[in-house]
């Protein structure tokens, strides 16, 4: 029986277990996905020496950068993105060959092109600065918004959050949370910003879908903001992710 599955750390939110053995059931698949909780990048030699079966992988967070070292070739999407959270197993007689792709700049852009007007939607923020950001800020770009990232902490080419005015909101009125604040458990948690800002020209896009409202949509949402949670995008990646591993 052939094997897909997920790696990352910790993996209790995930929601691919379910989404594709679903699948697999209603389609008449042979094939079973797992959840590998794995607590460092370099167990994942272990879970594919353990795993012959293996065809494919989604990759969450923390992986979705640090597995690059370990693949055989990038898809140049990927590569452009520097993330990757799909990989294709395939075996040549003894080898193991994987090949990585982003399927989450797929979800992200499909999920959001709907709610942009370009009358109003020509700047964003992305919080936080991980695997899923670049994908983000890649998917914003192709869309036609300039971006800035925004961090906890100072690095280059970032703003932080005491530095968001008013202002800052007003005139970047995408904001695109790529954080876990405010996942489930800590649903009581959200990015700070001045959501009193917000309006109706406001956007805000939540990768996280557990729980379906969180703080900082309902906050803005108060204010009169747009706001969407992660699980289209999900739906659209996974999709993506099944194409990739079958890619001919």
């Amino acid at each position: 029986m052939d094997k897909y599955g997920l790696i990352g750390y910790p993996l209790g939110h995930s929601f691919s277990s379910s989404y594709f053995n679903q699948k697999f059931e209603d389609e008449g698949i042979c094939a079973v996905y797992e959840n590998f909780e794995i607590p460092t990048i370099d167990a994942l030699e272990e879970v594919l020496g353990l795993n012959p079966n293996l065809k494919g992988l989604n990759v969450t967070i923390p992986y979705k950068e640090k597995v690059l070292q370990y693949l055989d070739s990038i898809s140049p999407e990927a590569r452009a993105i520097g993330a990757v959270n799909v990989i294709r197993v395939t075996h040549e007689g003894n080898d193991i060959k994987l090949k990585g792709y982003n399927s989450d700049v797929i979800g992200f852009t499909k999920s959001i092109e709907p709610m942009l007007d370009k009358k109003w939607h020509h700047k964003a923020l992305i919080l936080g600065t991980g695997g899923a950001s670049k994908a983000v800020n890649y998917g914003l770009h192709n869309l036609g918004l300039e971006t800035v990232f925004v961090s906890r902490y100072e690095r280059p080419d970032t703003i932080q959050y005491d530095k968001i005015t008013p202002d800052v909101v007003r005139e970047y009125n995408v904001i695109v949370n790529c954080t876990p604040v405010g996942m489930y458990p800590k649903t009581e948690e959200c990015p700070q910003l001045p959501y009193e800002a917000m309006d109706s020209h406001t956007i805000l896009y939540d990768l996280i879908y557990n729980p379906d409202v969180t703080l900082f949509m309902k906050r803005g949402a108060q204010y009169g903001a747009q706001t969407k949670n992660g699980l289209e995008m999900l739906l659209l990646q996974a999709f993506a992710s099944w194409e990739f591993w079958h890619e001919k």
